[in-house]
């Protein structure tokens, strides 16, 4: 099993040197990756329609994941960097290969594509993609992406892809870079089944987890995959989740077959890196008690 952190993207705030010691903190306290969420523009609440509700407006600050861990990857030595997710099919998918391969060679192969094709309509529009066939896309890009990562040149012809005998370089470490994908609807179970190499869950709680991981395990064999080689990603979020509890759910968890556990210290009133990282060493406690059972 594996823990990591969720960089906590709106709450950190814009100093790199804070960015900087927190992601060697969590490296130094034995964590194995760190995890940033993906928005890129926000709207504003105001606006005609309304954004009642929203979880994140244009006051909500994000920053570009593959940036910060281009910057994080020559600071940190053994850490990974997942996106968690990364709104895949509002941005161009061959920029996203370059993208991804950039930080990849840089990082030594520490990259964990996360994709989902999200709920923000406002963001489609801004960049100019097509909200309705934001599905449809994703699983194109899911090829698009591994042959440009694993072929010097490209030849590819599809419904939303065009690729005429091109291709990036360098290449990533990883022969491919491994994709994993949020969500939890059937369409979105279905899809990462026969495309994906693991499942970054949005469950409310471990019983909801556990249901639906039943049916995605159910969708892989019927893909003729092996789900004990399909990853599984679970969040303990400090609003929800008592920290007494931590250690038991850790144990429900890797009893379920969960590959990750990653510990969300935002929504929670901490202001700046120090807050979040007293937390996030109270989880190292929690996970280095299940480690030292194993």
């Amino acid at each position: 099993m594996q823990f990591g952190v969720v960089f906590p993207q709106t709450e950190i705030g814009d100093d790199p040197i804070a960015i900087r010691d927190y992601a060697q903190t969590a490296e130094g306290l034995g964590f194995d990756y760190l995890l940033a969420f993906d928005h890129v523009i926000g709207a504003n609440p105001d606006r005609p329609g309304g954004w009642a509700n929203r979880p994140y407006d244009y006051n909500s600050m994000f920053h570009e994941p593959f940036v910060l861990f281009g910057y994080l990857a020559g600071l940190t030595e053994r850490i990974r960097f997942v996106t968690g997710i990364l709104i895949s099919p509002q941005r161009q998918t061959v920029l996203l290969a370059k993208q991804a391969a950039a930080v990849d060679v840089l990082s030594r192969g520490r990259l964990t594509l996360g994709i989902g094709v999200g709920w923000n309509e406002v963001e489609y529009t801004a960049l100019n993609e097509d909200f309705r066939t934001r599905g449809r896309r994703q699983a194109e890009q899911v090829d698009v992406l591994r042959a440009l990562w694993t072929q010097r040149l490209v030849n590819f012809e599809g419904q939303y892809h065009t690729i005429p005998d091109a291709g990036l370089y360098p290449l990533p470490v990883q022969q491919p870079i491994p994709i994993w994908f949020g969500g939890g609807s059937q369409a979105t179970l279905r899809r990462m089944a026969r495309l994906g190499d693991g499942w970054m869950t949005n469950a409310g709680n471990i019983d909801q987890l556990s249901r639906g991981l039943a049916t995605l395990r159910g969708y892989i064999t019927d893909a003729g995959r092996d789900p004990a080689a399909f990853g599984v990603d679970f969040r303990i979020d400090l609003r929800r989740d008592p920290e007494e509890e931590w250690p038991g759910m850790i144990e429900r968890l890797a009893a379920l077959g969960v590959s990750h556990i990653s510990i969300n210290t935002m929504n929670r009133g901490l202001v700046g890196a120090a807050a979040h990282l007293e937390v996030v060493q109270r989880f190292a406690h929690a996970m280095g008690g299940y480690s030292q059972q194993q």
